[in-house]
């Protein structure tokens, strides 16, 4: 079984800045891209970053020149530094997973979420 845990979230003043993570856990065999999705109250889920195995990110233009993805993948995990924050950053964040449970055998895995506060 493969577990998401995120960490890292909390309540921070406007301009501040948060550091999430995610480890990924259990029977895995690899793990092609991770990212990050947000989802505000009342509001669909939206990307905010994600990164390939090779360390590719791709990142909403909200965010960009503030938000920086990260991985290390000896440890199956993702991180995303969240610098200058401002208050409609506010959201539960969810760290995301494409992972290879034996060879050739996919699936896509959500984390629980984590809530992040900007106050202004």
């Amino acid at each position: 079984q493969v577990q998401l845990v995120e960490s890292g979230g909390g309540l921070v003043q406007a301009g501040g800045s948060l550091r999430l993570s995610c480890v990924a856990s259990g029977s895995i065999f690899s793990i092609n891209a991770m990212g990050w999705y947000r989802q505000a109250p009342g509001k669909r889920r939206d990307l905010v970053a994600t990164i390939t195995s090779s360390r590719r990110a791709n990142y909403a233009d909200s965010v960009k020149g503030r938000f920086t993805i990260s991985r290390d993948n000896a440890k199956n995990t993702v991180y995303l530094q969240m610098n200058s924050l401002k208050p409609e950053d506010t959201a539960v964040y969810y760290c995301n997973a494409d992972i290879e449970l034996t060879a050739g055998v996919w699936n896509d895995y959500w984390g629980q979420g984590t809530q992040v506060t900007v106050s202004s």
